[in-house]
């Protein structure tokens, strides 16, 4: 793509990092800012920057915040004694769009998948297994993808967690096995969260 300018031609490049952005949409995306008044694209920028040098990790559950906890966590509204235990910060927003969820969560940033060289060190799991220990949890909900990956983390987890007198249930099939859990329909989602099951029979139903 030959473009009549070098500083264009940056900006489209860099547009074009992005996932699921190629070049002729980074193009028309630049072109689009072009447009723009000097001050809307300089307040386009500058929140970017800001979003990622200002932006937090809740010090309880490992989402995104402004501060040092979140506000799901400082929700007195919540149920503080239910966890839901995700993949992702993706799969959180997922299933606060069904609006069927009152508890808390907690974000593993992973799951364990030894041929991508990631293991339970590299998981938010231990300070999960801290905070159900502190906390008094009553009810843990695994809210993972339906795959390999995320069933050996669920076995993994569900290990650490047999001192403790807490209820392990996960989200019933309705998501499909394989299948990814922030492109789920919110209906799928809500049934699932809904129908949830006991860990055992899960885990002993897929072996």
């Amino acid at each position: 793509m030959q473009l009549p300018s070098s500083l264009l031609e940056n900006a489209v490049n860099e547009f074009a990092k992005l996932p699921g952005i190629g070049k002729k949409t980074a193009l028309r995306l630049v072109l689009h800012l072009l447009k723009q008044d000097v001050e809307a694209v300089q307040h386009f920028g500058d929140s970017i920057s800001k979003m990622r040098k200002e932006i937090k990790f809740c010090q309880r559950c490992c989402n995104i915040a402004d501060a040092d906890i979140c506000s799901i966590c400082a929700n007195s509204m919540r149920k503080q004694d239910i966890i839901c235990v995700v993949e992702n910060i993706r799969d959180v927003i997922a299933i606060e769009s069904t609006q069927q969820y009152n508890g808390t969560y907690h974000v593993l940033g992973g799951v364990i998948s030894p041929l991508d060289g990631i293991g339970p060190d590299q998981l938010n799991i231990e300070t999960l297994v801290s905070r159900i220990q502190k906390e008094h949890t009553q009810e843990i909900i695994f809210a993972l993808n339906p795959n390999i990956q995320g069933d050996t983390t669920i076995y993994y987890i569900q290990k650490k967690l047999q001192p403790f007198p807490v209820k392990v249930t996960t989200i019933a099939r309705g998501i499909s096995f394989g299948g990814e859990l922030e492109y789920a329909d919110e209906m799928t989602l809500a049934r699932s969260l809904q129908n949830r099951l006991p860990v055992e029979s899960y885990v002993a139903g897929g072996r």
